[in-house]
Parts: structure tokens; C-alpha cells; sequence
């Protein structure tokens, strides 16, 4: 795998992240975005290569309702899921 495809995989992953924080709502972005920085210092692209910020973040923020947000971007990576890393990421989100 060369650089351009793991940041076109990369790229992909965190567009559907933020599509699904902003179907939620502005507010929802920001807050998500604030504390992954805070916490983790990383932004939303970062959870490609740490999904496990991405998902004590989305549970600690919103308890079992983080399951509507980690649907809405398994939905969106569907089409893509079958390629390795992108396979390991959503296999990752809980």
C-alpha cells in the first residue's frame, strides 16, 4: 500500500466521522473534536490509526446513544470495509 492510498483510506474514515458528529449536530462535532484534542491531543483524522479514542470519547460523551454515531460511520465506510485498514478501524468502533 503505497502513502497516497493509506491517506486516500485515511481521508475517507475521517470524512465519515465527521459527517455522522455533524448529522448530530454542530454542537456535537465541536465537543467531540474538543475533547480529543484536550484528552488525547490528536484530531479527528487521528482516529484512523486510534479508534479507541474515538470510541471512549463517543461513550463517555453520549453513554449507549455513542451506538447511533458508530452506526451512522460504519454505514458510511460500508462500501469500503472489505480493505484492510479500513476493515480494522470499523471492527475497532464498539
Amino acid at each position: 500500500m503505497d502513502a497516497t492510498d493509506a491517506q486516500i483510506k485515511k481521508a475517507l474514515v475521517a470524512f465519515a466521522i465527521e459527517k455522522a458528529l455533524l448529522n448530530m449536530g454542530e454542537p456535537v462535532y465541536q465537543k467531540v473534536a474538543k475533547v480529543l484534542k484536550d484528552d488525547y491531543n490528536c484530531f479527528i483524522p487521528d482516529c484512523y490509526e486510534n479508534p479507541e479514542y474515538l470510541n471512549r470519547v463517543l461513550a463517555d460523551l453520549f453513554g449507549n446513544a455513542h451506538l447511533a454515531i458508530v452506526g451512522a460511520i460504519k454505514s458510511d465506510l460500508q462500501e469500503f470495509s472489505s480493505q484492510g485498514p479500513v476493515q480494522q478501524f470499523v471492527l475497532a468502533l464498539r
